[in-house]
Order: C-alpha cells, then structure tokens, then sequence
C-alpha cells in the first residue's frame, strides 16, 4: 500500500493587486517550490486552487495555492485533501506570521491560529489545527498601523531586496519537513 501524498498549501490571496503582498508569502513560497521543481500551478481538478504534482525526496507532494480569499482558504483546502485522500497530519501550511521578525522561520505541527483568518478558515474545514505549519515572520506593522491593513501591503524596498533568498529558505525548509522529519526541520531552520 502506497501512503497518501503531502499536501503542501501556500495562503495568499487571488489577483495581481495581492501578488506582492506580506499576506501571500506561503503563495510566494509554494510557487517558488513548484518552479524549483520543474512545474508550475495549474487549476485544480476538484478544488478552486491552483496546483501542481512534485516529487521531493521520492515523495509525492502537491503543492497548492487556494484561489479563494485568505479568510475562506479552507474549502479548497479540504476539496484538496479529500480529493487526493491526504489526512492532516501530511498537510503543510506556509503562511505569514505577524508576531515574528521579518524572514524568520518556525515549523511546529498543530496549535491555534493566533487571529490569522486563513488558519481559522483551514481549522474550521478540516475540523483541526492538527497540521504542519512553516511560518514565515513578516515582522508588525510600525506605529499604530492596523495590522490588517499591514499584511495586505507590498514588502518595503528593502524587505524586497531580501525576499527571493528567504522564499527559498522557506522552500528548504518544506523540503525538509517532507523528507526528514520536524525534529530535523526545527533544529535547522527555526530562528
């Protein structure tokens, strides 16, 4: 018998007015994955996502980028998992992470969503927060700017002078998780 596939999600929101966006960084790093891999994103057969099938380390992944908004991200989460049988404990979630610094990375499996919409979303349909999550620290908003409206802003200049070394770090440590395990990726990656 074959194990069931990872599935890798990367959050985001749809449109070119959100492509550069700090809230689409799990985007950025599952379409970067898909093109260090020789693919890209294609639609989904059963879910409103964009996908693409992988091999990492011999192991079968689909990388998936919901076409839905952040907020209502589950759905085509579930449609994806149900679809290709993938329980949650082989669901990678890369999202951004408001409460740490720019371009850290911390991989855990389960806990709750912290106020993020798109893992509130994805807890509610898949009836758990029992999943891996690679969160990427996008930093807080300076001042008293809303935090809201934060994350839907494009990364500062300098930020962006960063952002494709750290996206493939990201990428890495995805890699990582699938192949060798979150002892490994933590002790790696975690910062």
């Amino acid at each position: 018998m074959t194990s069931s596939p990872w599935l890798v999600v990367g959050l985001g929101n749809p449109g070119p007015e959100y492509a550069a966006t700090r809230h689409n960084i799990g985007a950025m790093v599952v379409e970067a994955l898909a093109s260090r891999n020789s693919s890209s994103l294609a639609k989904h057969r059963r879910a409103h996502a964009s996908a693409a099938d992988v091999r990492i380390g011999g192991e079968r992944v689909e990388l998936l980028v919901p076409r839905s908004y952040m907020n209502e991200s589950g759905g085509p989460v579930k449609a994806a998992a149900d679809f290709a049988k993938v329980p949650a404990e082989r669901i990678i979630v890369v999202h951004d992470e408001l409460d740490l610094p720019f371009g850290s990375l911390r991989c855990k499996l389960g806990g709750g969503d912290n106020g993020h919409n798109g893992l509130k979303s994805l807890r509610r349909s898949l009836g758990t927060g029992d999943f891996f999550r690679v969160r990427f620290g996008i930093g807080r908003p300076p001042g008293r700017q809303d935090p809201a409206a934060f994350v839907l802003r494009p990364f500062g200049s300098t930020e962006r002078r960063e952002l494709e070394a750290l996206v493939a770090r990201a990428g890495d440590a995805v890699e990582t998780l699938v192949v060798d395990g979150l002892e490994v990726v933590q002790n790696r990656f975690n910062d």
